[in-house]
């Protein structure tokens, strides 16, 4: 049975491991890398709108395929448990590589929606089997005491790799690179991050035997109490995350009345790459001082807060905006790696690799609703108050993990008496 223990004060993530701490780094640098694709056609919308002639609910899918293809992608992987079936650095490396050509054949032949969505489907399909993997990878080197830290960093990473071509973009927006260049130079950085998972990374010793697989096992998270809650927090953070990261571009323009551009995508870059990071580090080394619960439930509070509070901070001179933001992008992803640490700890440890993916699949399946959602909010009331739609997933996500909390600090009463 897991421990259902609040962890104690941490050493330095898998310090214990002969060789984890570089292994933790290498899968981290793979998710830096590779996931420069998943918002490389967000970064560059405005464009894609005015030379493809796009609505701004038409260009929803640009991330919106990405979304569908993650959670199609992680349902098949989940339900074929291939996390735990395949060697996972030969599956982050194919996955990594497929998603880098299919990204390389969009930049090279897309000329509107009709072939762009399939493309950016199948991006997403395939960096299904590159997040969850390295999450598997990253918890079979680092031990549960430590794994808070470590899988912040990898979230951390991850989020540093999505905002990577808002940066690349806004070179382009100031007449540097065109879009189809965007495009290639995030394909080109997730072909590095297929040859550095094939060479040089490789399972820890922590990594669980499987089992022979079963179907059934891809929806046990949602059946034992524990690893239930830590997927319904998860699911609140979800409903928040994306839709922010998407349309926080046009927020920042649309609410302050200026034309999407450089200022727009460095903005965005400082909130969902920098701040990201910096949260999402916090938030690990939070988990292991104080436990899976409180950190999670500090950092919804926090960003749920943002999201009440964003209609007049969008408002605000641009120091008093500057600091909101950093604010809101560190919280906002903050606890993600605490959902994914809570759930490799409570369910069967011979399925992590699925109960991750599943998780991950059920949390990108709602992400599209409330991407959905929030352009056509804008058409009715305005750019300005939109975000306070986000509000209601991680003050209910907040919820969860209290009662997770709850039930895991009497679970540990429990097995001392």
């Amino acid at each position: 049975m897991p421990s259902h223990r609040e962890p104690p004060v941490a050493t330095p993530a898998a310090a214990a491991l002969p060789g984890g701490r570089r292994q933790v780094a290498l899968v981290a640098l793979v998710q830096v890398l590779g996931l420069a694709v998943w918002f490389s056609a967000t970064a560059i919308a405005p464009t894609l709108r005015a030379e493809w002639g796009l609505s701004t609910g038409a260009s929803v899918w640009l991330t919106a395929s990405v979304q569908l293809g993650f959670a199609t992608g992680a349902v098949v992987s989940g339900a074929l448990t291939l996390a735990d079936r395949v060697r996972p650095e030969r599956l982050m490396a194919a996955c990594a590589l497929g998603a880098a050509a299919c990204t390389a054949t969009l930049a090279l032949v897309a000329d509107g929606l009709g072939s762009a969505v399939p493309l950016r489907f199948l991006t997403g399909a395939l960096l299904a089997g590159l997040y969850p993997v390295g999450m598997k990878l990253t918890a079979s080197w680092a031990r549960p005491v430590d794994r808070g830290r470590a899988f912040g960093l990898l979230i951390g990473c991850l989020t540093l790799g999505s905002a990577l071509p808002h940066l690349v973009a806004a070179a382009g927006a100031s007449g540097g690179l065109p879009w189809r260049a965007v495009m290639l130079t995030a394909a080109g950085l997730t072909v590095a991050a297929g040859g550095v998972s094939l060479a040089l990374v490789r399972p820890g010793p922590l990594l669980a035997p499987s089992a022979r697989p079963r179907v059934r096992h891809a929806l046990v998270g949602f059946r034992d109490p524990l690893p239930r809650l830590a997927n319904l927090g998860y699911l609140g953070h979800m409903w928040e995350l994306y839709a922010l990261w998407t349309w926080l571009p046009l927020w920042l323009a649309g609410a302050r009345d200026v034309g999407p551009g450089s200022a727009t995508s460095l903005a965005t870059f400082g909130t969902v790459g920098l701040a990201g990071l910096a949260g999402a580090l916090a938030g690990g080394w939070a988990a292991d001082r104080w436990g899976r619960s409180r950190a999670a439930t500090g950092a919804l509070l926090t960003s749920g807060a943002c999201c009440l509070l964003s209609p007049w901070a969008v408002a605000a001179p641009t120091a008093v905006l500057a600091v909101f933001l950093g604010v809101w992008g560190a919280s906002v992803i903050a606890d993600s790696g605490v959902f994914s640490t809570a759930l490799s700890e409570t369910a069967d440890q011979r399925y992590v690799g699925t109960a991750l993916t599943v998780q991950t699949a059920a949390g990108f399946t709602l992400t599209v609703a409330s991407i959905q959602l929030l352009p056509l909010l804008a058409d009715r009331v305005g750019w300005t108050w939109v975000m306070l739609a986000l509000a209601p997933g991680p003050l209910l996500g907040a919820v969860a993990m209290l009662r997770f909390g709850r039930l895991q600090r009497a679970g540990s009463v429990a097995a001392r008496t």
